[in-house]
């Protein structure tokens, strides 16, 4: 094995060895051919539940870098937390800090020159992705942690139920955060397979993560075990020159997109990995994800899909024990970070309690959990979580109330002015319009009160998000498209039985109306947003920056 460090000129191998026994890595270490030179790239901070736990994590990967004979150098990038950044404009940065943390990783990693390998912690909605981009795009050895998600006391309903209560005037500020305290007990990922959970999930179907890396509950002992256990596999595979291209196959693609359609995640997810693909130089379109979610069924009823927590879901024996309950739809044959094949890691009896993790053909286990959905008012698509609506809004008509931002629909709904069988359009929210496609997760919550109503936007969800709930609509508003031509009044119908969403408007008057179109500009504040949305693509792309 030939260090990067050993491969630089002699005179700058000196020099930077030199740095780095200035910050305190060892002259001995450095000196040693055999030691490689293992990056900890940690998001950690005070701000994110999620990533709270992470400086701990951090200190148990060193000492598996260090017990498997390399030298752990850690450093240091950022990550947002969604749940404090909804409902206000602080949301547009969520996405586009996916990029500034793939960037900022590449930054350090290709930019110092010196490392061998990589471990990426991160735990929340756009680290984990962002961290997976970076893996892709750098290609050396690398696996991911996480901290796993928090414990809950209370049911996900019970929690759901107390922020009615809120929204209705029956429940102070204090009863919701004391109360909220016995959903989300302490430090890690929300317990509901949001978006944070599901790529957790996805990254370990990938193979990028240990067996059970991603629902290990936080601050337990074996999170720490895995974590510990990652730092040495990491060694190992610089050792045996895995690398993450030898992983991310087109094949573990196809299988992560099986297993997201089998649990019912995020739909934030084919925001994700369309954009790892590109990445890698593989595909991941939504006629792909479409295609295998039509025939996948929905094996778990984790919230949204259900009331159980993503612990239920790690009792019930976690990521492992999905993909062997869907082991015969997947190429086994897939490399992962264990340095063994998909196919090898599940291997031998792995315990499997049924009444969380159906088979395949229950009863329960319909396909078409994520659909997308086409027709005049989304020419290019529009994305639906069809296991989190309720059955009898799977056809449904009603009358547009159109607002040009998230702001103006809180106004609205705070005045009483939405009534029952609203179709509420939310636009200028995408990639560029927003500018950022800000996630109306806080809009979601508040429809769920008014009676036969759904959300249409150009906007993304919570993974968390229920109801008749369409978004990601392509073409968005900003460029045009249909859904910038909608008025208020117009019929909208939306049938999951066919694939359809549509405006009941003429093409010829639709014409009309692009005649007489201006896009709305929101408020940028000059910087990170305007440059985003100038070279941000579409959703259904990944929404990536060019």
């Amino acid at each position: 094995m030939e260090r990067a460090i050993d491969k630089l000129e002699p005179f700058q191998r000196a020099i930077s060895k030199a740095h780095l026994a200035s910050a305190g890595i060892s002259i001995d270490s450095l000196q040693d051919t055999n030691k490689p030179l293992i990056a900890i790239a940690n998001s950690w901070n005070e701000v994110c539940p999620g990533h709270e736990p992470l400086r701990q994590l951090a200190a148990e990967v060193k000492k598996g870098v260090l017990e498997a004979g390399g030298e752990p150098i850690e450093f240091n990038t950022i990550a947002m937390c969604d749940g404090i950044a909804q409902g206000h404009a602080g949301m547009r940065y969520c996405l586009p800090h996916r990029e500034i943390i793939a960037d900022s990783c590449e930054a350090m990693i290709v930019g110092e020159g010196c490392f061998d390998g990589v471990v990426y912690l991160g735990s929340c909605d756009k680290i984990i992705p962002a961290m997976l981009m970076a893996a892709a795009r750098i290609n050396l050895p690398s696996a991911l942690v996480t901290c796993g998600p928090c414990y809950d006391e209370i049911k996900p309903s019970e929690s759901k139920a107390l922020r009615a209560r809120f929204l209705a005037g029956e429940a102070t500020e204090r009863e919701v955060i004391e109360g909220t305290l016995k959903y989300y007990t302490g430090p890690g990922v929300c317990p509901f397979l949001g978006t944070a959970n599901t790529m957790g999930c996805l990254t370990e179907g990938l193979g990028m993560m240990l067996p059970m890396g991603a629902l290990w509950p936080s601050s337990t002992s074996q999170r720490r075990f895995s974590a510990r256990r990652t730092g040495a596999a990491v060694v190992d595979m610089v050792r045996r020159n895995i690398r993450p291209s030898d992983i991310m196959t087109q094949a573990a693609l196809d299988n992560t997109v099986k297993l997201l359609a089998s649990i019912g995640g995020s739909l934030n997810a084919l925001i994700h990995l369309p954009a790892l693909a590109k990445e890698l130089g593989l595909s991941c379109t939504w006629s792909q994800v479409a295609e295998i979610t039509s025939r996948t069924p929905v094996i778990c009823n984790v919230v949204p899909n259900g009331d159980i927590s993503c612990i239920n879901l790690y009792k019930a024996g976690g990521i492992p024990a999905v993909l062997k309950t869907i082991e015969g739809d997947l190429d086994t044959s897939v490399m992962t970070v264990t340095g063994k094949t998909l196919g090898e890691n599940l291997e031998g009896d792995i315990l499997i309690d049924r009444s969380v993790i159906r088979t395949q053909d229950d009863s329960n286990s319909v396909a078409k959990g994520i659909q997308v959905l086409y027709g005049n008012l989304a020419p290019e698509g529009a994305l639906v979580k069809t296991s989190a609506v309720p059955a009898d809004q799977h056809v449904w008509s009603g009358v547009a109330q159109v607002f040009n931002s998230e702001e103006e629909a809180f106004v609205a709904y705070n005045a009483g002015d939405i009534r029952p069988g609203t179709g509420v359009v939310i636009r200028y929210e995408g990639p560029k319009g927003g500018p950022g496609m800000k996630e109306l997760h806080r809009v979601t919550e508040i429809m769920k009160g008014i009676p036969n109503s759904a959300v249409i936007t150009d906007g993304r969800f919570s993974g968390a998000s229920g109801g008749l709930s369409v978004g990601y609509l392509c073409p968005e508003a900003y460029e045009g498209s249909p859904i910038a031509l909608v008025e208020n009044g117009d019929v909208l119908n939306i049938d999951l039985t066919r694939d359809l969403i549509e405006v009941e408007v003429s093409d010829e008057e639709l014409a009309k109306r692009r005649e007489k179109w201006a896009p709305v500009v929101h408020e940028n504040n000059g910087g990170l947003l305007e440059r985003y949305a100038k070279s941000v693509g579409s959703a259904k792309t990944g929404a990536v920056v060019r």
